[in-house]
């Protein structure tokens, strides 16, 4: 295992010595924009947008406009 590690190593060396300037980075492949919509509080009353105190109301514990939960890391 130790020889196959090495090897991806080696390649990830090779990869850090092509010159990229005037590259510009990529998330994909192919080029993609993200379709994004309008971040509307009110937009549908069925998913209790704009409703925070009455969803809160029902919470067992909230804190500054938020759901209070247990920690879990100490």
């Amino acid at each position: 295992m130790v020889p196959e590690f090495n090897n991806i190593l080696a390649w990830v060396e090779q990869l850090g010595e092509v010159d990229v300037t005037g590259i510009e980075p990529m998330t994909a492949v192919i080029p993609n924009s993200l379709r994004l919509r309008d971040d509307e509080v009110d937009a549908d009353p069925l998913t209790g947008g704009g409703k925070r105190d009455a969803v809160l109301a029902n919470a067992p514990a909230a804190e500054h406009g938020f759901f209070g939960v247990p920690k879990v890391i100490e």
